[in-house]
């Protein structure tokens, strides 16, 4: 196949969601290397062309980017019902499940004090999250990890590329010493 190269641009192309080495592997019929090379090469040619997109590895496939100096522009055209907004109770019960998954809501709910049904279906409406199975306990409650869109999303390889939860401490720290000036909220939780 001498056009690989460009059958895997086009396959690029028209994917709503990370393709693959296997999904190529699949479509192409060639070997892994060759699949490999030939998205190596486009990704060196996007990078040099220093276009408004690029050709990233995310979420365990390979998908365009756009540069995050064009974000202006594409948030106008995505603006409507399809701009995911997390609230912060969202945003607390993401991170549980991302750091502390595989889990069940009665765990997610001690961690943060609260009822969380709401925010945990918000979250797999939004496909953020997915039940990824049920617990052998009384009551078999759901089980919920991250999804490939919550990889896609953030911009992760993996959840191996998620901030040690200290690296987060530090910027907190950081942050409240940068914002000095600012008055200081009283903390919600009691120590």
């Amino acid at each position: 196949m001498h056009d690989i190269k460009n059958i895997i641009e086009t396959l690029l192309f028209v994917s709503e969601s990370p393709l693959t080495i296997e999904k190529f592997k699949t479509i192409l019929l060639c070997e892994t290397q060759l699949i490999r090379d030939n998205i190596l090469e486009l990704q060196s040619e996007y990078e040099k062309r220093d276009g408004a997109f690029f050709l990233e590895n995310v979420a365990g496939g390979y998908q365009f980017r756009t540069r995050s100096q064009y974000k202006k522009w594409v948030k106008i055209l995505k603006k409507g019902p399809e701009n995911l907004k997390l609230s912060k109770a969202s945003l607390e019960t993401l991170s549980i499940i991302a750091y502390r998954q595989p889990v069940i809501r009665s765990d997610i709910e001690y961690i943060r004090g609260v009822d969380s049904g709401g925010v945990v279906r918000y979250l797999l409406e939004k496909k953020l999250i997915r039940v990824s199975g049920r617990k052998e306990i009384a009551g078999r409650p759901m089980i919920y990890s991250t999804s490939r869109y919550f990889l896609e999303l953030f911009n992760l390889k993996s959840l191996k590329d998620l901030p040690p939860p200290d690296e987060i401490k530090n910027l907190d720290k950081k942050s409240g010493e940068l914002n000095e000036s600012t008055p200081e909220m009283p903390d919600d939780e009691t120590n």
